[in-house]
């Protein structure tokens, strides 16, 4: 099968934690060819070409282009695999946002397969867009196969600043793996604040879901802090199977990150989240 239509399959399946042009509206899709909102002389695929600068439009209205510029990977050094020697994609994921105060705005590209990684490669871009386009940031972000941003796409953690949320999954037959990354921007630059990692399955007699929920709460510090809920539900679907299946139920693993001042950096609460991460590694 070939990865593009796999990605297709991939992104059907996901719809539920994405945002999409038909839902809320925080996250569009624009065709690259299009003028941003309230210009005429800028459009997506200029912004686009800060990161591929040989990309261009085929005769069927497709965008390829060679290697992206270089960047790191959103975990640091040693982390993700190496950019496809060539692109191509029609749309982007389109998310504006508030940085230190400051109107940014941020896409995410998803390149393909990487050809040493299973990982694949997705570049998130930091834009100014107040006057002349300037890129001020991009990282791979890619940690699975497809990235895309996760709803609610972003988080405000105060008056001037938001947190971003994408997320990168796989699947199989019956199960589904998803990582998804908390990102924030400082001095308009990426920094991830932390990977939530859950794992879904579905077997003969029951299904295991592992849903994510984010809230804000206002604490007193510089940034709001973060707390982030995953309802692990066990359901059971009446067939008669061989094994016997577990007993119905659901239970909530939270964990809060507040701001440090000290190091400047969100600190999490518990290791709550680490522990079910390491649990769902044993069901692989």
């Amino acid at each position: 099968m070939k990865p593009t239509l796999l990605r297709f399959i991939l992104a059907l399946m996901l719809l539920p934690f994405l945002w999409t042009t038909a839902g809320a509206q925080a996250v569009s899709f624009p065709e690259l060819g299009s003028a941003l909102p309230g210009r005429t002389d800028v459009t997506y695929l200029g912004l686009a070409k800060m990161v591929i600068p040989d990309l261009a439009a085929d005769k069927d209205g497709f965008y390829k282009g060679g290697l992206p510029i270089g960047m790191r990977h959103i975990e640091g050094p040693g982390s993700g695999g190496s950019p496809p020697e060539t692109s191509g994609f029609s749309d982007a994921a389109v998310l504006a946002i508030k940085a230190g105060g400051k109107d940014r705005l941020t896409v995410l590209f998803d390149l393909g397969d990487s050809p040493d990684s299973a990982e694949g490669y997705a570049v998130l871009a930091l834009y100014d867009i107040t006057a002349k386009p300037k890129l001020l940031d991009a990282v791979n972000v890619a940690l699975d196969r497809g990235t895309y941003f996760r709803e609610p796409g972003k988080l405000s953690v105060g008056a001037n600043d938001d947190v971003l949320i994408t997320m990168s999954a796989h699947f199989n037959s019956d199960q589904n793996y998803v990582i998804t990354p908390l990102i924030m921007i400082r001095d308009d630059k990426f920094e991830l604040i932390d990977m939530i990692y859950t794992f879904d399955e579905n077997l003969c007699a029951y299904s295991r879901k592992q849903d994510v929920a984010f809230q804000t709460i206002a604490d007193g510090q510089p940034f709001a802090a973060i707390k982030v809920v995953v309802t692990d539900a066990t359901v059971l679907n009446g067939e008669s199977c061989d094994d016997a299946p577990p007993r119905p139920e659901s239970h909530e693993i939270s964990v809060t990150y507040h701001w440090d001042k000290k190091t400047s950096r969100y600190a999490k609460d518990s290791d709550a989240l680490d522990k079910l991460a390491g649990e769902n590694a044993k069901r692989f």
